[in-house]
């Protein structure tokens, strides 16, 4: 049987940390930036983690599971 293919966009936007968790960009910081405020875009800045109840989906399309 083949190696089964990682999705590419999965892979472009998903890091997994040294613990197993999944760590992942916030959305809305790549244009009309002139409207949010400083603190917002800063909020935006920082990684977060894929939520626990999304995390399955996520290590099936990085083929972790």
């Amino acid at each position: 049987m083949p190696k089964m293919k990682t999705k590419s966009s999965a892979k472009k936007r998903f890091k997994l940390t040294g613990t197993g968790k999944i760590k992942r960009k916030h959305a809305f910081k790549s244009h009309i930036l002139t409207k949010k405020s400083k603190k917002r875009k800063l909020a935006l800045t920082h990684d977060g983690l894929v939520h626990e109840a999304d995390e399955n989906n996520v290590k099936l399309m990085l083929n972790l599971k």
